[in-house]
């Protein structure tokens, strides 16, 4: 039977002693959330998870959403456990006061996602997306839709939902054709047709708040003519009371490869009210409030899956009796050892863990960047944030999600056949968190931003290395800590000359940012947590003396040893060139 519990040791060691969350809370409006309260919102949110979400994970699989004579029903036990999400006060933990949210940092929100997505991806995608939607409303909305939408958002009470897919274009927005026609009362009539809108109909609240990405009668071609909409599900009076339905329906929902509990929806706007989000024709940078929201998201959700399939295959591994240990016989008395005794097993467990806890470290380290950027006092210091956390946002949607998809895979290797079976839980992650390499821009895409935009055009590469180089240099002289520092450095400079080398290459042949960008993503993200690892062994050296740390020396040098290394083959395949990637003819493909 599959088993979950919240990691929460892990969750404050991240916090409080590799990250310094103490002094974090020092920032402006963070100084109600002493450790206790901490510890305790984390502790309530981690028996949220285990106790009332993670019961519904296989069922949901199994019944799944299902759409008939145009209603969507959710598998059993979902509307519970979203009224209990919204009675918890869940949703609101990193909402705005003003807005009925409880100003609580991101940092601790993300650990919320992590355990939510964990228990059941299914269900966690739902208060994800209505958070996506509040945080675009909250930063592009003018007064009145503030004033009627971001408490409901907030609140659970009204969920949301993100339309920007059509049939006939992805990731190439400048495309799309769904159409917003002004009205003399101020409103517009949105006609199209979105897919792969995920939550796109549902009843677990009764109404649905549709931001849409449309084009004015007057609007220029490709992306600088999309402007913002926002479409509730049931229109609404000023103070909130719902009248008629609008005219907005699901016309059909996807047979998919996993996360079968929530609706993937082709939705049909005919003549739908919407409203202007922001101004017209800049619809992408609103949407993207909730876009860059979403993919910090997506990849909590790989690392969710990540946590869910390490602890199953672990427990499995514990129990398993197959062979003797090389070295002898680690349980004579029983008629073998357990796997966990084997050193290939070993690989892959340690595998999982270092890849998951380093991806937990990395998500935090850019929500505390995301906490400064908006509660410094200081603006250059809010400024320094938020380019670190745009550097970093794609890292964290593509890496954590392709961890996710590794460490799944992982899991199902060391239950064997068993792992292949679904009564022992293993398999579903490997298809639930597929889709997540997918979600909000491919995982190509991302890397294509990371290098192309973020590194190359924008010049955010400093934000990340500044710092890393600076911390490599005023413990150069740490002994103790040489066997991991050492590593980072050669590491770092590898990635420093790959990116000295591709901003050189760019100019004259473009090709070179597309055929490096995915190996240049994962050097970029190994180094990230080769880093964080190297931090973690600071603080856990002197410590040594307990099980706890004692384990993250292990982790961290298993880490340094045999995962790091993968940065000179990444180096290597991004100074090859594009020759190799660009030289075959279409037609020999």
């Amino acid at each position: 039977m599959p088993v979950y519990r919240a990691p929460l040791h892990d969750h404050l060691f991240c916090l409080y002693d590799v990250l310094g969350f103490e002094a974090h809370t020092r920032l402006p409006g963070f100084e109600g959330f002493p450790r206790d309260v901490i510890e305790a919102v984390l502790e309530q949110a981690g028996r949220f998870a285990a106790e009332v979400i993670f019961p519904l994970n296989r069922s949901a699989d199994e019944q799944g959403a299902r759409f008939e004579n145009g209603v969507v029903s959710l598998p059993d036990g979902f509307h519970e456990a979203y009224r209990a999400l919204v009675d918890g006060g869940w949703p609101a933990l990193t909402c705005e006061p003003e807005h009925g949210g409880q100003g609580m940092p991101h940092m601790i929100n993300i650990l919320f996602e992590e355990m939510l997505n964990a228990a059941c991806l299914s269900f966690g995608l739902f208060p994800g997306l209505t958070r996506g939607a509040y945080v675009a409303i909250a930063q592009h909305g003018n007064a009145e839709q503030q004033a009627l939408y971001a408490p409901r958002l907030a609140s659970g009470e009204w969920a949301g939902s993100m339309c920007l897919t059509e049939a006939h274009c992805g990731t190439d927005l400048g495309l799309l054709k769904t159409q917003a026609v002004p009205q003399a009362d101020g409103s517009y009539a949105i006609s199209g047709t979105k897919i792969f809108i995920s939550a796109g109909e549902h009843d677990l609240a009764p109404n649905i708040i549709y931001l849409v990405l449309a084009r004015l009668p007057d609007a220029p071609q490709g992306s600088k003519g999309i402007s913002m909409f926002l479409v509730p599900k049931v229109l609404a009076d000023g103070d909130g009371a719902l009248r008629e339905r609008n005219a907005v329906s699901c016309g059909a929902i996807e047979h998919k490869m996993g996360i079968h509990g929530c609706p993937t929806c082709v939705m049909n706007f005919d003549g739908a009210t919407g409203w202007l989000v922001g101004e017209a024709h800049q619809g992408l940078r609103a949407m993207f409030a909730m876009m860059n929201t979403e993919r910090i998201a997506v990849g909590i959700h790989g690392l969710g899956i990540a946590e869910a399939s390490y602890q199953n295959a672990v427990a499995y591994s514990r129990e398993r009796l197959q062979g003797r240990a090389p070295s002898g016989p680690r349980e004579p008395a029983r008629p073998a050892d357990p796997i966990i005794v084997h050193p290939d097993v070993r690989r892959m467990l340690l595998t999982q863990k270092a890849l998951t806890e380093g991806c937990r470290m990395l998500a935090l380290w850019t929500a505390q960047a995301l906490d400064v950027s908006e509660r410094a006092a200081d603006p250059a210091e809010r400024q320094q944030a938020d380019r670190f956390v745009a550097l970093m946002t794609p890292v964290v949607k593509a890496f954590l999600t392709d961890c996710g998809s590794e460490v799944a895979n992982l899991g199902v290797q060391v239950l064997g056949g068993h792992g292949f079976i679904r009564a022992n839980g293993q398999e579903q992650y490997v298809r639930d968190v597929r889709i997540t390499q997918i979600y909000e821009g491919t995982n190509g895409v991302q890397a294509m931003d990371l290098l192309g935009r973020k590194v190359l055009h924008l010049d955010l590469f400093e934000s990340y290395a500044r710092p890393v180089a600076d911390f490599i240099e005023a413990h150069d002289d740490d002994g103790p800590l040489e066997e991991f520092l050492a590593p980072l450095a050669a590491a770092h400079d590898l990635l420093a000359d790959a990116t000295e080398l591709l901003r050189q290459r760019a100019a004259s042949h473009p090709e070179e940012i597309g055929a490096a960008a995915s190996d240049y993503m994962r050097l970029f993200a190994l180094n990230a947590l080769a880093f964080l690892w190297v931090r973690t062994a600071k603080v856990s050296l002197p410590k040594s003396n307990d099980e706890f740390h004692r384990a993250k020396l292990a982790t961290a040098r298993f880490f340094t040893q045999r995962i790091l290394p993968q940065t000179a083959a990444l180096h290597a395949m991004i100074t090859a060139g594009a020759a190799s990637v660009m030289e075959m003819d279409e037609a020999m493909f």
